[in-house]
């Protein structure tokens, strides 16, 4: 089951400098297990925010809590996720694979 996940990132702005590096360290290990894994499909940076549009595949929605849930920086994510279902025009359906743009 896809997901298209919103997550926006919000660190206290009196948070510690050097804490805040350290969990986005981990936090990006983290990420590239969950890429490596399969989950964690595509992400988009937001520009100009700490934020992202992130494409999830996992088997339902307990999966997708479990992989957010394990993000290092999830006790400051504010997330909203969409499930999705097939369209009978999606090129993958139609047999169409579009190349995708970086």
């Amino acid at each position: 089951m896809e997901f298209l996940v919103h997550i926006d990132i919000a660190w206290p702005a009196d948070g510690d400098a050097a804490r805040k590096e350290a969990i986005f360290q981990r936090e990006l290990e983290q990420g590239q297990v969950l890429a490596r894994a399969g989950k964690l499909r595509r992400i988009w940076r937001i520009p100009g925010r700490w934020a992202n549009w992130s494409l999830y595949e996992v088997a339902d929605a307990t999966e997708l809590h479990e992989a957010l849930s394990s993000l290092p920086l999830y006790p400051w994510m504010s997330i909203t996720a969409h499930p999705l279902a097939l369209h009978p025009n999606d090129p993958r359906v139609l047999g169409i694979v579009p190349q995708l743009q970086s």
